[in-house]
C-alpha cells in the first residue's frame, strides 16, 4: 500500500512516501524536500549473529552522480571506490542518534542505506537521510525505541532558520544539526562564529522545537502501516550468575576503578576478569561470555555509583578539573610548525605545513566542486592505545574527528586575501585516553601559531561527560576513556575566549534537558579558558614570520587587459618568467597574479619581470627600447615586452633625416622619450627629445 504524508518544515514541505519502491526491504521510504530526494532502506537478517555482544549496525549514505546530473570522471564512469568525506560524515551523522535506540539484546545484522536520487543543489540531503532512517525503522519489524528526527539550524541577521539552503549556510554565523526525540536532544553537531553559550543553547532548543512535528508524522505512518515488531530473545544474565560474579569480583574491581594509570588499570581489569571466568567456568559451563558480560556490568555500575554517590572520579579529580597539561612548540626543525600537546594520558603531535594555491584540496560532490585552502587530517595509530594492528587508510572515526577539529579551527584561519597560503594541519595521536579530537584542536592551534599563521585568536577544546541515574546527575570536565565508555554523554566543545566555534554531542539516555546542557556548556567554558591559559604559556601569539623552509607566497594585481601579456601566446611568456625566476606563477582573469617560490629572491625576480611587461608608458619618461620594425615614415620601438610605440622620421634626430635606416635599424637599442599616449593606446615616441639625456 502506498502511503504519503507531508508537513511544512522551515520554508518548504517535507514529504514522505512509502510502499512504492524497495518493497522487499524491512522498511523503506522516499523523502523529498524541495527537489532533493533521498531513498532510505533498512534491512535486518532473520538470524541472530552468534557470539557478539555489540549492535551489528552499518549505515551507508551515498550520493549518486546522476542525482546532480553528472557522469563520474573515472575510467569506468561508475559511482565506485571509497566514499567521499561528505558521505562518510553523513553516514556517521545518521548512525549516532540511532544506535542508542536499539534494544540492548538486539544482535541481528542490520543495514541502513540512504541513497540520494536527486538534488536541487539548494537543500542538503543529510537531514533527509536522518529523518528517513528513523521513519524506515519505525514502519519496519525491527525493534526501535524511536522515533527521532533531525533539522539543521542556521542564523541570519540574528534570526534562526530551519534547514537553511546551501547558500544560506554559507552566510550563517551558526550551522548546526540537532537530532532529538520527545524527551529531548539526543545529538548535536555543528559550530559557529564565536557563539556565546546562551546563544548556542537557544539555537539547540530552537532546533528541538522545530523537529517535533516531524516526530508526529513518523508516528502517524507507524500507526497506519507499521509492521508488528519482531520478538528478540532475551540475553539477560541470570541473577545467580550475577551474584556469584559480585561475590568474586567486587573487591578486586574496587582496586581497578581507582587505579589512575590507564595501562595498569587495563591490566588489573584483565586479570580480575580472567580470574572470575576461571572461577565460575566449572559451575556455568559454556557461559563464559555471560560471565564476562556480568563482570563488565558490575564494573560499570561500580564506576557510576562511585561518581554519583561518592563524588569521586577514576583518576581522583574533581568533577570540573582538567588533567595536567603540557605544551611544547617548535619541536621539529624542518617542518613549518609543530606542537606537542599533552593532557593527562592523551597526547597529540600536531604539524602544520604551508603550501601554495595549487596545493589546495579539490572537493567534488553532487553539489559542484570547490577548493579547500585549509586542510586538517587526524591519524590514530594503534600504538596510541597500546595495540598492534594493521595500518590502513583513515576510518570513519578518524575522518569524523578530523572534521570536528577542522570545524573548530576554521573560524580563526585568516582570510585568503590576507594570507595566501594553503594550510595543512596533521594530528598524530601518540597516546589516547579520551578526548583526542580536542587535543587535536589545542595542538593544532599551537602548531598554527608556531608556523606563523596569523590566526584571529587562540582556540581550545574540551570533552564533557555526564553520569545520571535520574535522581542524581554528575557533569564531568575533560573525561577519560572509561568515563566516556561507562557514562551517558560525550559532549565536545571548542572555542576561543570570545565564544564557541564547534561542538558535538552524543548521549546514551533518552534525551538531555536544557538545564543540564546549560550547566555542561558553562563548565566547558571554564575548562576551555583554563586550557587556553596553559597554552598561552607555550606561545601566546603567532610568530612574526613563517619558517625559513616554507615557500614564499605573494600576489600582485595587473590590469585585466594585461593578463594576455603576462601569459603570452600559448603560455610562452609565463613559462619564460617562471623558468627565469624559478617561481611558480598563476594568473586569474581578474588580473590577480599569484607568485610562489622556495625563496624571496625568486619571487622578487618574478615580480620585476611581470612589472616590466605590464607597466604602462608615461608621458615625458625615458625608456631604453629596441627597434622592432622599420617603416618609410619611422621606426617602431618596443619599450617593454608587448608594448611599442612609433618614432616618426621627424623625431629621429635634430637635423633632417632622409631615410630611417640612416639612423636606426632593426635590433638597435635606442633611448626614447614618450611624447603622447593616445586614448586608443597608441604611443608617440621621440629619439630627438631624448638626445643628451640619461636614463636614471
Amino acid at each position: 500500500m502506498i502511503k504519503n504524508c507531508s508537513i511544512e518544515v522551515g520554508s518548504q514541505n517535507l514529504h514522505i512516501e512509502t510502499g512504492r519502491i524497495a518493497r522487499q526491504a524491512s522498511g523503506s521510504v522516499v523523502i523529498t524536500y524541495g527537489e532533493t530526494i533521498v531513498l532510505v532502506t533498512v534491512v535486518a537478517t532473520n538470524e541472530v549473529r552468534a557470539g557478539i555482544d555489540f549492535l551489528p549496525l552499518t549505515v551507508e549514505y551515498q550520493e549518486m552522480s546522476y542525482a546532480g546530473g553528472h557522469i563520474p570522471g573515472n575510467f569506468f564512469r561508475r559511482d565506485m571506490g571509497r566514499p567521499s568525506e561528505k558521505e562518510t560524515l553523513t553516514s556517521r551523522l545518521i548512525d549516532r542518534p540511532l544506535r542508542p535506540l536499539f534494544p540492548e539484546d538486539y544482535h541481528y545484522e542490520t543495514q541502513i542505506i540512504a541513497t540520494v536520487l536527486s538534488t536541487d543543489k539548494k537543500n542538503d540531503a543529510d537531514m533527509l537521510a536522518i529523518v528517513g532512517a528513523s521513519t524506515a525503522l519505525e514502519i519496519s519489524d525491527i525493534p526501535f525505541m524511536g522515533p527521532i528526527a533531525g533539522v539543521r539550524v542556521g542564523r541570519l541577521n540574528g534570526n534562526f532558520i530551519t534547514n537553511p539552503t546551501l547558500d544560506e549556510q554559507a552566510d550563517s554565523d551558526i550551522n548546526m544539526i540537532v537530532a532529538g526525540n520527545r524527551a529531548g536532544v539526543v545529538m548535536v553537531e555543528g559550530g559557529g562564529q564565536f557563539i556565546s553559550e546562551s546563544e548556542m543553547i537557544e539555537a539547540i532548543f530552537y532546533g528541538h522545537e522545530a523537529l517535533l512535528p516531524i516526530l508526529d508524522m513518523q508516528e502517524e505512518l507507524k500507526r497506519d502501516i507499521g509492521k508488528p515488531k519482531r520478538i528478540i530473545p532475551s540475553g539477560l544474565v541470570d541473577e545467580d550468575l550475577k551474584q556469584k560474579v559480585v561475590e568474586i569480583a567486587e573487591s578486586s574491581l574496587n582496586d581497578v576503578i581507582i587505579t589512575r594509570d590507564k595501562m595498569l588499570r587495563q591490566e588489573k581489569r584483565r586479570e580480575a576478569g580472567d580470574f572470575v571466568v576461571d572461577k565460575l567456568s566449572d559451575s556455568f559451563k559454556g557461559r563464559e561470555s555471560e560471565i564476562s558480560d556480568a563482570f563488565h556490568e558490575l564494573e560499570k555500575n561500580m564506576i557510576r555509583r562511585m561518581i554519583l554517590e561518592d563524588e569521586k572520579r577514576i583518576d581522583g579529580r574533581s568533577f570540573n578539573e582538567v588533567r595536567q597539561i603540557e605544551c611544547v612548540v617548535g619541536l621539529l626543525p624542518r617542518v613549518h610548525g609543530s606542537a606537542l600537546f599533552t593532557r593527562g594520558e592523551t597526547q597529540a603531535l600536531v604539524l602544520t605545513t604551508l603550501g601554495t594555491e595549487r596545493d589546495e584540496q579539490k572537493i567534488e560532490s553532487i553539489y559542484g566542486e570547490y577548493f579547500r585552502p585549509f586542510i586538517l587530517h587526524y591519524n590514530f595509530p594503534p600504538y596510541s592505545v597500546g595495540e598492534a594492528k594493521r595500518l590502513g587508510g583513515p576510518g570513519r572515526r578518524e575522518i569524523g574527528h578530523g572534521a570536528l577539529a577542522r570545524r573548530a579551527l576554521l573560524p580563526v584561519i585568516p582570510d585568503k586575501e590576507k594570507f595566501k597560503y594553503c594550510v595543512r594541519v596533521v594530528s598524530e595521536i601518540l597516546e589516547s585516553n579520551g578526548s583526542s579530537s580536542m587535543a587535536t584542536v589545542c595542538g593544532g592551534c599551537l602548531s598554527l601559531m608556531d608556523a606563523g599563521v596569523p590566526i584571529k585568536e587562540p582556540v581550545a577544546g574540551v570533552a564533557m561527560g555526564l553520569v545520571s541515574d535520574g535522581a542524581k546527575t554528575a557533569i564531568l570536565t575533560d573525561i577519560i576513556g572509561d568515563e566516556d565508555h561507562y557514562g551517558d554523554m560525550d559532549f565536545k566543545v571548542a572555542g576561543s575566549r570570545g565564544g564557541i566555534t564547534a561542538l558535538q554531542m552524543d548521549i546514551k539516555i533518552d534525551g538531555i534537558s536544557k538545564d543540564i546542557m546549560q550547566q555542561a556548556l558553562e563548565q566547558a567554558r571554564e575548562g576551555r579558558l583554563f586550557i587556553l591559559e596553559q597554552m598561552n604559556k607555550a606561545i601566546s601569539t603567532p610568530r612574526g614570520q613563517i619558517s625559513d623552509f616554507a615557500p614564499i607566497v605573494t600576489s600582485m594585481k595587473v590590469k585585466p587587459d594585461k593578463v594576455r601579456v603576462v601569459i603570452g601566446q600559448g603560455g610562452k611568456t609565463i613559462r619564460e618568467i617562471s623558468n627565469t625566476s624559478g617561481a611558480r606563477i598563476d594568473v586569474e582573469d581578474d588580473g590577480t597574479v599569484s607568485i610562489s617560490a622556495a625563496d624571496r629572491k625568486c619571487v622578487d625576480v618574478a615580480i620585476d619581470l611581470i612589472k616590466g611587461i605590464t607597466q604602462e608608458a608615461e608621458v615625458d619618461k625615458l625608456y631604453m627600447g629596441k627597434v622592432v620594425k622599420i617603416m618609410d615614415f619611422g621606426a617602431f620601438v618596443e619599450i617593454f615586452p608587448g608594448t611599442d610605440g612609433l618614432v616618426h622620421i621627424s623625431q629621429l634626430d635634430k637635423g633632417r633625416v632622409n631615410k630611417v635606416t640612416d639612423v636606426l635599424n632593426e635590433g638597435d637599442e635606442v633611448l626614447v622619450k614618450v611624447l603622447e599616449v593616445a586614448a586608443n593606446g597608441k604611443i608617440r615616441l621621440s629619439r630627438k627629445a631624448a638626445l643628451g639625456e640619461k636614463l636614471t
